[in-house]
């Protein structure tokens, strides 16, 4: 059997898997987000290692401890773990969503140059990424900064705890702004600028490459045999899409989490002229274009629990099926936490645009789902205008479990979607990998062939496609007329 870790923002997910890919068992041990300053996240690593001790306590227990062969991994990326010379932990990690560090990635962009970045390490500064929060506790938290000797991505933390293995793979290197990732190797310039030695650099893995094995007292601690190993998995959007069996071109993933991505494999390592998607290795060992927006999922959630005080997230999903594409004439924003792809603007804010006295709950609910979707046609776009050839796609995370939303991502974006049997999501895809790692396949893509099932198919309704496509057309614009907005707001 092999154990799948997702460990993600708000908790970690655990997903026991067969050789043949039937889903054992899953478990979820929840932790918490401490936030600062408005756009300020941190999370204490140690949260990190002790649900995941509850967690394999708990879906292993004595009846499959046993039977364990490996274990590989999916993690929230860009995350900014920093241990001392005694292996502690030096502050809070500084997760993804944090935007304090706009002035260190200006200063990249700007001083440094975009062209630069680009040949250093294939993406510009952006300020969830890893490079901009070693730059900020060199300006701010000097003392901390010199005790560095370690550097890690959250997953590869717990990594560590499980073997000791000081180690990290591609595909999560590859959003740190550290990594060459057309080289696939540390990037000597960039770990110049940030003032770092490569030894301070954890060793670099293939997804699907063995790390180590669990360490003794570990082994003893939940009854595992000693022959257990590691495998370095991946970024959650890498394992998300090893887990839909994105690892093709032409087959592109949509997660709809928390926050939304739309995920291209690639070949080769391909850039955008705009340099506005994500240029990162895939787990598969080759590589990946990708679109991120802040606020999916979470928009919807926000909506729902936070504005409308409910928790029948079904009911106020209805009465938006109700309501026939681009009827209410209303456009929703979807920017709460500010925006990545394409604006890079951690000032955006979340809008309502066209309301009037007529509208109900339902216009406005029908508006959230759209105007998710809207954001992430934009990368749909950048990709399109690079030349990838996207063919059809497969959709996960919570979204996915709604067909209306399923349905209007089919028309907006105008592609054939499919869902999942097992939407198990990067937890399903790191236990691929860990299952890859033990030669039960060749390769990744042998893996998701024979594992990966599909469910419903959703078809583009031409009607709703030529309606979207109008509205997608005010939607880009609305952007630009209210970026001076945005920042009057920001300067109350």
């Amino acid at each position: 059997m092999y154990l799948g870790i997702d460990l993600g923002t708000s908790s970690v997910k655990m997903l026991l898997m067969s050789k043949e890919g039937e889903i054992i068992a899953t478990i979820t041990e929840e932790y918490p987000v401490y936030y600062f300053n408005e756009n300020w996240a941190e999370q204490d690593p140690e949260d990190w290692w002790q649900a995941v001790l509850k967690g394999m306590e708990k879906i292993l227990s004595n009846k499959y401890a046993s039977q364990l062969r490996g274990i590989s991994f999916s993690g929230q990326m860009h995350g900014l773990v920093i241990l001392d010379e005694a292996d502690q932990v030096i502050r809070p990690a500084i997760l993804w969503c944090d935007q304090r560090t706009q002035k260190e990635c200006d200063d990249l962009n700007t001083e440094i140059g975009v062209d630069k970045l680009i040949q250093y390490c294939g993406n510009i500064a952006l300020t969830g990424f890893t490079a901009s929060k070693i730059l900020w506790v060199r300006g701010n938290e000097p003392e901390k900064f010199a005790r560095i000797r370690k550097i890690m991505l959250p997953k590869d933390y717990i990594a560590f705890k499980l073997t000791g293995q000081f180690c990290t793979d591609m595909s999560d290197a590859s959003g740190t702004n550290l990594l060459n990732v057309s080289a696939r190797n540390w990037s000597r310039q960039m770990l110049t600028i940030c003032g770092l030695q490569e030894e301070q650099m954890p060793a670099l893995y293939e997804s699907y490459q063995k790390v180590g094995v669990v360490k003794k007292d570990i082994q003893d601690l939940l009854g595992l045999s000693d022959s257990v190993f590691v495998a370095a998995g991946a970024g959650d959007q890498a394992a998300g899409a090893v887990g839909t069996g994105a690892v093709l071109e032409g087959n592109l993933s949509i997660a709809l989490g928390t926050s939304g991505v739309i995920f291209a494999p690639n070949q080769q390592f391909t850039l955008d002229a705009q340099h506005g998607l994500h240029s990162f290795a895939h787990a598969n060992g080759k590589w990946h274009q990708m679109g991120v927006i802040l606020s999916a999922a979470s928009s919807l959630k926000w909506w729902v629990e936070s504005i409308q005080k409910q928790d029948d997230f079904n009911q106020i999903i209805q009465e938006a099926a109700a309501i026939k594409a681009g009827a209410n004439k209303l456009v929703f924003l979807p920017y709460l936490i500010g925006e990545r792809t394409p604006h890079n603007n951690p000032d955006a804010r979340g809008v309502f645009v066209g309301l009037n006295i007529s509208h109900t709950r339902a216009d406005m609910t029908r508006a959230i789902l759209e105007g998710v979707i809207f954001a992430m046609r934009d990368s749909l776009e950048l990709l399109r205008n690079a030349g990838v050839n996207v063919e059809n796609a497969v959709i996960s995370g919570g979204g996915a479990k709604s067909d209306l939303w399923n349905q209007i991502t089919s028309d907006i974006l105008n592609i054939k979607v499919r869902t999942l049997q097992a939407n198990e999501g990067p937890a399903f895809g790191a236990a691929i990998l860990a299952a890859v790692a033990d030669n039960c396949f060749a390769n990744v893509e042998e893996g998701c062939a024979q594992l990966v099932q599909y469910e419903k198919e959703f078809i583009p309704d031409n009607q709703n496609v030529q309606i979207y496509d109008r509205q997608y057309a005010v939607f880009q614009k609305l952007y630009g007329e209210l970026t001076v907005s945005f920042q009057m707001l920001k300067n109350l």
